[in-house]
């Protein structure tokens, strides 16, 4: 009907999905919609009529997408115990230390615990690595991409 090839329709379709999806993501204001889709070249009419489905649609786009979206469990509290070997029947003298932790996470109301154990040259080591993201995060440029993902 169309005298269009099969690609061209499937290509402007998604195309057309992920314009909506995004957009509603970032939840954008008219005025960046606007701005967002006059490059692509369009007539003003197909402007119009784009930006009256984004607005008509967003709310439940991003409702769907929020149902869509992984459910990963969450942080609720943490136990932890420091346990240290001081000998043992071959090795009179020995120090092994070992931090024993019980993390605690909910995932739709449901607590599960998983226990952890490592030596406290590994945990230092975690710690640094995620101090380092934390200042990372910091950084304008994380702050921007951040932001964007909203």
């Amino acid at each position: 009907k169309l005298n269009v090839g099969v690609d061209t329709v499937q290509h402007g379709v998604e195309g057309l999905v992920y314009l909506l999806t995004e957009s509603s993501k970032l939840m954008i204001s008219e005025v960046d919609f606007q701005d967002s889709i006059h490059v692509l070249g369009f007539s003003d009419e197909l402007n119009k009529s784009l930006l009256q489905l984004y607005l008509d649609n967003r709310k439940e786009i991003r409702s769907i997408l929020g149902e869509l979206a992984p459910r990963l469990p969450s942080y609720h509290s943490l136990e932890w115990r420091l346990d240290v070997q001081l000998a043992s029947r071959s090795l009179r003298q020995q120090i092994k230390p070992a931090v024993t932790m019980k993390l605690h996470l909910c995932q739709n109301e449901d607590q599960t615990a998983q226990v952890l154990q490592t030596d406290p040259a590994t945990l230092l080591h975690l710690i640094q690595q995620l101090e380092q993201a934390l200042g990372e995060m910091k950084m304008n440029h994380c702050r921007r991409i951040v932001r964007n993902m909203k």
